[in-house]
């Protein structure tokens, strides 16, 4: 019940306040339309909330019949481990399942029905119609539920090797915290793609033009490996335990040799077989591709600001915007993530033959999403609000949000 109001009741709490949660993806389109909503909460949801659920649900399945001391009664009743097996997976996936569509659903209608059903801003700012912007939706929402059946996944291989101690219980939501502590450090964009968190983070492609569909693809297939392997290796140790011995609860240190080596092994197999799919060197991030990526998202802004100030619009080829960006504390490389990004955007301006320059200080992630911060001329990208014939209303060149895709190459690279 809870994943079915408590969405709904946050959208209705944010929308009564004056300030905008803008350090989240989307969160600066809130007050816009109710499709953002949705998606500020789907990634709060992969940070926090979708591994404490697969933690609460999936990891404790198997444990709780140890603890009980239940598990003779369950046998006489049932007589087969594997129908077992299949039941007690089958119900956890059923109601993690549940509980994801019940966010999903809370979400995109409290959104709507507080804000209103309006187009959405991507995030390399183009426009995306009502309709298309409920498919993208749903579609993020769908991507992030196969990468948390992983972690379910994980969650009932830690339930069954780990018996009736509270570690299976925690190993999807310690899992959880563990990558997103590694998703800090600097590492190959290979590695980063392979990691099964990668499904909590790619469905932000979906949101580009044209999308970034090879990210989302390998969180996917990623995602669905794990699924694979950990219920494949739950399901193997649960059916050779015996359960004639009361005193055993399948947690020797064989067991837990036997499952540990083939995920570490996964993940092996997982970063060399990105690597090799994917034509994406280093971090990922580079100068050429954070260029492009913040001209044409200054473009497709540009557009939206003059639509609101009322004014001639433009076409992004009469813009011909352009942009040169370095990295203040780098040593001439100009690549990886950082908060030092400094960048003139260039542009033609409509009428007359000069041409117009702003500036930006950029803060990018280690997955990709950066933040652009307007650094002048006041006119355009000075402050947070702008007047128009309306009232005042958000400037949307004053913070850019966008996305580098990490497993492309540099066109400056072929």
């Amino acid at each position: 019940m809870a994943c079915w109001v408590a969405p709904a009741v946050f959208i209705v709490a944010a929308s009564g306040q004056s300030s905008l949660p803008s350090d989240t993806v989307f969160g600066r389109w809130m007050f816009v339309t109710g499709w953002a909503g949705s998606l500020v909460l789907l990634s709060f949801a992969c940070s926090w909330v979708l591994p404490l659920l697969t933690s609460l649900v999936a990891g404790d399945v198997f444990a709780a019949e140890d603890r009980l001391g239940t598990w003779r009664h369950l046998i006489m009743a049932v007589r087969s481990p594997r129908r077992i097996f299949v039941a007690k997976s089958l119900a956890s996936a059923a109601v993690i399942v549940v509980m994801e569509v019940g966010l999903a659903a809370s979400s995109i209608g409290g959104g709507i029905a507080v804000v209103g059903n309006r187009e959405l801003v991507g995030l390399d700012g183009h426009l995306i119609d009502v309709g298309q912007s409920a498919g993208l939706v749903l579609l993020a929402w769908a991507c992030v539920m196969v990468a948390s059946l992983a972690f379910a996944a994980v969650g009932l291989l830690g339930s069954v090797a780990l018996g009736r101690s509270p570690m299976g219980l925690l190993t999807p939501a310690l899992l959880a915290f563990v990558l997103q502590a590694a998703q800090l450090l600097p590492m190959p964009a290979a590695v980063r793609l392979a990691l099964p968190s990668q499904g909590f983070l790619a469905w932000r492609g979906l949101f580009t033009s044209p999308a970034q569909i090879r990210p989302v693809l390998v969180g996917l297939l990623v995602s669905l490996a794990w699924v694979v392997v950990a219920t494949a290796l739950a399901y193997l140790l649960f059916v050779r335990r015996d359960f004639t011995d009361l005193a055993s609860d399948g947690s020797a240190r064989r067991t837990l040799l036997v499952a540990a080596l083939p995920v570490v092994a996964l993940a092996g197999v997982s970063i060399a077989v990105v690597a090799l799919a994917t034509p994406a060197s280093g971090s990922g991030i580079d100068k050429v591709k954070v260029e492009e990526s913040l001209a044409t998202s200054f473009a497709h802004l540009y557009r939206l600001q003059s639509r609101e100030l009322h004014r001639p619009d433009v076409s992004e080829a009469q813009l011909g915007a352009s942009a040169s960006c370095y990295r203040a504390g780098s040593a001439g490389d100009d690549q990886g993530p950082g908060n030092d990004w400094r960048c003139a955007v260039s542009w033609h301006i409509p009428g007359a033959t000069a041409v117009g320059t702003a500036l930006y200080q950029l803060d990018v992630a280690a997955e990709g999403r950066y933040v652009a911060d307007g650094d002048g001329p006041k006119e355009v990208n000075g402050y947070f609000q702008m007047r128009t014939p309306s009232g005042d209303a958000a400037n949307p060149l004053w913070q850019i949000d966008g996305l580098v895709d990490l497993s492309s190459r540099s066109s400056s690279k072929g």
